[in-house]
């Protein structure tokens, strides 16, 4: 892994910055192209994009420090700076809370906006996962015997650490201590690969999903879908019915989305019949 890409001087580029924003360059591309295709003001658009880029690392980095509760009580400075440590679905909930409200503000429908971002917020989140992979954060899996396992060994967060509480897989291992160099599964590139594709999908239907909100609610389904799959890879604690935190979460959003988008097409179905 290579979480130092280059260095230009006295500043050092980071495979995880760069990703993320090269995510949010490519997601806001085609956010302003289908603001654009509505007939809604790109410039709006362009300040949504802050608005969920702020809000979003906020929301990200709140959550993680919730989680990680105890270990920021102890370093509530270095936890809060450290530049590492981004949990997505508290950015993801705090970024829609914001732009929820700019929208009324502006007197844009929230499910507008929704369905205009759908598409570059997957391919965002996608892209944003290779940084994850170059930055070797903890976001792989599970050790793997497949050709294409990965060695995180010189991530930030090699597998001795991100294993350790995992006592079915330190237990395989002398001393209970799993190798750095172990391969594991590259589940961020398994991440962007799906997101690249419910991407194309979003976009390939999104001219002809009607009623407003519709393509949304897709989003959501998928994107819960995606996230809860991958989730059986990764060493996350488990809560609840051997589910961690994101799948919990994720099986919101599924349900959130197949409600809304029952909801919307009995309504389009109705509105058809009168």
């Amino acid at each position: 892994m290579c979480p130092r890409l280059f260095q230009i001087g006295p500043f050092t580029v980071y495979g995880y910055g760069l990703m993320l924003a090269l995510g949010f360059i490519g997601g806001s591309y085609l956010f302003v192209r289908e603001f654009k295709r509505r007939k809604l003001d790109p410039n709006i658009a362009n300040n949504i994009t802050l608005i969920a880029l702020v809000a979003g690392v906020a929301g990200s980095k709140i959550l993680y420090l919730i989680e990680n509760w105890s270990s920021f009580i102890l370093d509530p400075i270095g936890m809060t700076f450290n530049p590492g440590g981004l949990t997505y679905y508290g950015g993801f909930i705090l970024a829609t809370l914001s732009i929820y409200m700019y929208g009324n503000k502006k007197g844009i429908k929230f499910f507008t906006i929704a369905d205009a971002i759908a598409p570059g917020l997957i391919l965002g989140y996608g892209i944003a996962r290779i940084g994850c992979h170059l930055a070797g954060d903890g976001d792989y899996g599970f050790p793997t015997t497949l050709p294409w396992g990965t060695n995180y060994s010189n991530g930030t967060y090699p597998p001795s650490v991100a294993f350790q509480n995992f006592p079915e897989i330190t237990g395989q291992f002398p001393g209970g201590i799993v190798p750095n160099n172990i391969p594991c599964h590259p589940t961020p590139v398994y991440e962007f690969i799906l997101c690249a594709l419910i991407c194309w999908f979003l976009w390939s239907i999104r001219k002809k999903t009607t009623p407003t909100g519709k393509l949304f609610m897709i989003y959501l389904m998928l994107a819960g879908i995606e996230r809860f799959i991958i989730e059986f890879l990764r060493p996350n604690p488990r809560i609840i019915f051997g589910l961690s935190e994101a799948q919990l979460i994720s099986v919101v959003l599924i349900a959130l989305g197949l409600f809304g988008w029952r909801r919307f097409t009995t309504s389009a179905q109705t509105s058809k019949v009168k």
